[in-house]
C-alpha cells in the first residue's frame, strides 16, 4: 500500500478513518504538547506515548483498524506480518487492517528497524495493544449488549452474544472517536513492555495468523503506483548534490563558484563547514554543477591501508582497543596440547558494500525551527534526531515521515541523505530533494567490516573436538546508532572515536568441553578514515559462520566423518534439539548421502560436482544449509545449482512472506560469496560502479528448496538475516567436496580458486 504523505486530519476526512494520539481540535505542530496530556510519555521525545492506547490502534467509522508503528518494512513483508498479529487479536479480517509506519508524529518509538528482531520484539508489542483494545471493546459492547464480557464472541469485527441476537460493531462502539484509554507501559523502544496484564488469544486459536497473506504493498508495487522515496515531490521543491571530498577528512580550501555559473537554473552554492553542495531548479541543472564544481580540498594527514591485502596486514598487527571475550569453558590451551590432531586456520572476510540497487534519497523541508523529513530511513526517531542535532532543533520539533528506498540491509539505519537535504533547505529555505549518484552510494555508503578470524582447534584419537580456541579481529562501526553522519561530521559535529563496537562470541551451537572466544576491536579513526563502517545484513555473522563451520568441516574430513554425522556428535542437551532438527530437516530434504568429504570420484572432465553443509543462528532463529555446486576446474568458476534450507525461527506468522525472505537471504549470501569485495587504497573506495564490485545475476541465481519448521508455543523470531549466514559456508564447504581444496578467504573467485587447484593460497 502507498503510505501518503498527508496530514492525519486530511485522512480522517477522506476516509473516516480515526487516525490515533492526536488532538482533533489543534493543527499538527501542537499535537505532542496535547496528545500526552493526563501521562507521562514512555517513549522518547516527540514519540507517542505508550501508555495510550490510542497511539497503538484506531478504528473508522467504516470498521477499518489503523495500526501505528514505528517499524518499517523494508520490502521484507513484515508490515503485513504485524498487521496479521493485530487482525489476529482483534478478529477482524486482514482487508480491514491499514498499516501505518514509521512516521514520528503517528507512532511510539519502538526502537530502529534492524537485527531481525521485528517480529521478535515489536510483535509481541503489538499484539498486547490488539489485545488490550480487543478487552477494551467488548467491555464497551458488554455495557451496551447487557451481556457480561466473558460470553460475548467477536467474528469480522462484530460483536454478540451466543443465543441472542442482539450485536454492535467495533466501528459503532469507537468508530471515528478515540479510546480515551490508557494502559500498561514501561521500558523504552525493543524493551518496551506493553499492556502485560491483558492475556491475549491461545496460539491454539489463530486463525490468520500462520496463513500466507499476501504482502499489503505488492500491488501497489506490481502496477507502479507504489510511492518510493525517490519518487517525493513537494510544491516548489528544489535538487541538491552533495560535492564530495575524496576521503572524509578532506577540507574544502578553494570553492570556485564561478566554474558553474553558466549552467541555468543554479539557486545556490552551499558550504556548511566542509560540507559543500549545489541546489539547483531542476535535477539534471544540479548533476551538472556538482560534476563542474571546482573544489580544492586539502590532503589528509593520515594515511591508511592500500587495499585488502593490507587491511588484512593491519588487523592483525595492530593493537585493539577492547577485547571482549565470549563463550569461556575449561582450558582450551591446555586441551589442544593433547588433541591428537590439531589444527589451526586463518579466515578472512572483505569489506563488503550493502549494494543497494536504488541509491540514497530524501527529501527536506526546512521552514524556522521545524523541519519535514522524507527518506527511507530504517530508523526513522534515530534518523530524527541525528537531524534534529545538525539544525540545532528540539527533536520533537523535526517530523519524519518513512518513504521506502530500494533495499537497504542495514545501510538506511545510518542515513546520511536526509541530513545532505536539511543542511540545503536549511541555506535555501526551500524543499530540496537531494539524490545520491551511484558513485556517491558506492564511494560513500558504510560498509560492512573486514574480519581475520583464527581458529586453533583439536581433535583425540576418537575424533572428537577436544579443544577450540576462536579468536576474530574486527573493526568497530564508524557509523550506527546515534553517530554523527556525513554531513554532521562535515559541519564540526565530533563522533566517538571508538565508534560501536558488538560481539565476543564465535556463533558455533556445539558442545565443546574445552573453548574459549574472543573478538577484538581494532580502531578505525572515525573523524579521518576513508571507508566508514556499519552493520550489513547479518552483520559479524557470516565471517563467523564461515570460519567456524568450515573448521569443522575440515575436521569432519580428518576425522573420515560424515559431515552430518560430525555436526550431530558434537550437538547435546535440550537446548540443542531445535539445531539437531534442522540439521536432520535440511539433509533429509536435500536427500543427502553419508560419506566423508572430500567425495572420491573416479569420473574426468572438468566440471566437478559437490555438495556442503552449514548451520547458523541469529537472534533465536536456528538455520541449517546444503548447497550443491560445480566447479569447473579449467577456469574456476563456482556455479552454484541448489540450496535447501531447513528454517525455525519460532512461531511462523505469514508463511509465504518467510519464504520470500529466506530466498532472498539466499541469493544475497550467494551474492556476497563469489563476487563481492570493495577495493580501494589509501585515497579512497575504486569499486565506483557495478563492473568494479559485481552481484549476482538473475541468470546466477541458485534454485531454493525450503523446509519451513513452525514453533506455535514460542515467539516470533527474525527472518531478515539469518538464512543469508551459512549460505557461503555452505558453498566453501561444497567447494572442498567437489575438488578437495579448502578456501579460506572470501569472495571465492575464480582466479582464488584456481589459484586454490593450483597449490597456492587460496
Amino acid at each position: 500500500m502507498t503510505i501518503k504523505t498527508i496530514s492525519r486530519r486530511d485522512l480522517l476526512k477522506g476516509s473516516g478513518a480515526l487516525i490515533v494520539g492526536f488532538n482533533l481540535l489543534g493543527p499538527a505542530s501542537s499535537l505532542l504538547a496535547q496528545g500526552v496530556q493526563g501521562g507521562t510519555p514512555i517513549s522518547n521525545a516527540g514519540g507517542l506515548p505508550a501508555n495510550e492506547l490510542d497511539s497503538w490502534i484506531g478504528v473508522a467509522p467504516d470498521g477499518t483498524v489503523s495500526v501505528f508503528t514505528s517499524k518499517v518494512d523494508l520490502g521484507t513483508g513484515t508490515g503485513t506480518a504485524l498487521g496479521q498479529i493485530v487482525a489476529e487479536e482483534l478478529d477482524v479480517p486482514v482487508s480491514k487492517i491499514h498499516m501505518e509506519i514509521g512516521d514520528t508524529e503517528k507512532s511510539v518509538d519502538q526502537g530502529r528497524t534492524s537485527a531481525s528482531r521485528t517480529l521478535e520484539r515489536a510483535g509481541p508489542q503489538m499484539r498486547q495493544a490488539a489485545a488490550a483494545a480487543r478487552r477494551e471493546l467488548l467491555q464497551r459492547a458488554s455495557a451496551k449488549l447487557g451481556v457480561p464480557a466473558e460470553q460475548l464472541v467477536v467474528n469480522s469485527g462484530v460483536v454478540s452474544a451466543a443465543g441472542t441476537a442482539e450485536k454492535v460493531s467495533y466501528a459503532e462502539l469507537v468508530g471515528g472517536k478515540r479510546f480515551e484509554t490508557k494502559i500498561a507501559a514501561s521500558g523504552e523502544q525493543w524493551d518496551l513492555k506493553v499492556a502485560p496484564d491483558v492475556k491475549p488469544k491461545d496460539p491454539k486459536d489463530y486463525k490468520i495468523v500462520g496463513t500466507p497473506v499476501p504482502r499489503f504493498d505488492l500491488p501497489p508495487k506490481f502496477t507502479g503506483e507504489f510511492t518510493y522515496s525517490a519518487d517525493i515531490r513537494i510544491p516548489g521543491m528544489l535538487h541538491g548534490r552533495v560535492v564530495r571530498p575524496p576521503v572524509v577528512n578532506s577540507a574544502p580550501v578553494i570553492v570556485d563558484e564561478s566554474s558553474i555559473r553558466q549552467i541555468p537554473g543554479i539557486v545556490k552554492v552551499v558550504r556548511d563547514g566542509s560540507f559543500v553542495g549545489v541546489v539547483a531548479e531542476t535535477e539534471w541543472a544540479a548533476i551538472q554543477a556538482a560534476k563542474a564544481l571546482k573544489v580544492t580540498w586539502s590532503t589528509p594527514s593520515k594515511q591508511f591501508p592500500t587495499g585488502p591485502a593490507a587491511m588484512y596486514d593491519y588487523l592483525k598487527n595492530t593493537k585493539s582497543f577492547a577485547d571482549r571475550a565470549g563463550t569461556e569453558k575449561g582450558n582450551a590451551a591446555d586441551a589442544l596440547q593433547q588433541a591428537s590432531k590439531k589444527f589451526e586456520n586463518t579466515y578472512l572476510w572483505p569489506f563488503q558494500m550493502h549494494a543497494m540497487i536504488g541509491p540514497s534519497c530524501a527529501v527536506a523541508d526546512v521552514r524556522g525551527d521545524k523541519a519535514t523529513i522524507w527518506s527511507g530511513s530504517q530508523a526513522p526517531f534515530i534518523t530524527r534526531n541525528g537531524v534534529a542535532r545538525l539544525l540545532g532543533l528540539p527533536e520533537q520539533n523535526v517530523h519524519f515521515i518513512y518513504t521506502e528506498g530500494s533495499g537497504c540491509y542495514g545501510r538506511l539505519e545510518p542515513d546520511d541523505a536526509p541530513e545532505d537535504a536539511a543542511l540545503m533547505s536549511r541555506a535555501t529555505g526551500r524543499p530540496v530533494r537531494v539524490q545520491w549518484m551511484r558513485e556517491d552510494e558506492h564511494g560513500w555508503e558504510p560498509k560492512g567490516p573486514p574480519q581475520l578470524i583464527s581458529i586453533r582447534s583439536g581433535l583425540d584419537a576418537q575424533g572428537k573436538v577436544i579443544a577450540w580456541d576462536y579468536s576474530e579481529r574486527t573493526l568497530p562501526w564508524t557509523d550506527a546508532r546515534l553517530s554523527p553522519m556525513l554531513a554532521s561530521r562535515q559541519t564540526g559535529i565530533k563522533p566517538d572515536e571508538n565508534g560501536v563496537f558488538l560481539g565476543g562470541n564465535d556463533g558455533a551451537a556445539y558442545n565443546f568441553e574445552d573453548r574459549k572466544a574472543v573478538v577484538s576491536g581494532i580502531p578505525w579513526i572515525m573523524s579521518a578514515n576513508p571507508l566508514r563502517t556499519c552493520n550489513l545484513r547479518a552483520p559479524y555473522s557470516q565471517a563467523r559462520c564461515f570460519a567456524t563451520e568450515s573448521q569443522m568441516d575440515e575436521m569432519a574430513a580428518a576425522a573420515g566423518a560424515d559431515p552430518l554425522e560430525f555436526r550431530l556428535r558434537h550437538l547435546g542437551g535440550s537446548e540443542s534439539k531445535r539445531v539437531v532438527d534442522v540439521l536432520r530437516a535440511v539433509t533429509s530434504k536435500a536427500q543427502w548421502q553419508a560419506r566423508p568429504s572430500p567425495q572420491r570420484s573416479s569420473g574426468g572432465g572438468n566440471v566437478a560436482p559437490g555438495r556442503g553443509l552449514a548451520l547458523s543462528g541469529l537472534s533465536g532463529t536456528v538455520v541449517a544449509q546444503v548447497a550443491e555446486i560445480e566447479v569447473d576446474k579449467s577456469t574456476g568458476k563456482v556455479t552454484v545449482k541448489k540450496v535447501t534450507v531447513a528454517h525455525d525461527c519460532g512461531i511462523i506468522v505469514n508463511p509465504d512472506g518467510l519464504r520470500n525472505q529466506i530466498e532472498g537471504n539466499v541469493i544475497q549470501g550467494t551474492s556476497r560469496a563469489l563476487m563481492e569485495e570493495v577495493d580501494f587504497d589509501s585515497a579512497g573506495v575504486k569499486s565506483l560502479n557495478w563492473q568494479s564490485y559485481p552481484i549476482i545475476k538473475f541468470d546466477e541465481v541458485p534454485d531454493v528448496d525450503i523446509v519451513l519448521i513452525n514453533q506455535p508455543a514460542m515467539q516470533p523470531m527474525g527472518a531478515g538475516e539469518a538464512a543469508s549466514i551459512a549460505t557461503g559456508t555452505a558453498i566453501a564447504n561444497a567447494i572442498f567436496d567437489a575438488v578437495g581444496v579448502r578456501l579460506r578467504e572470501v569472495p571465492f573467485t575464480p582466479e582464488r580458486v584456481l589459484r586454490a587447484l593450483r597449490g597456492g593460497a587460496a
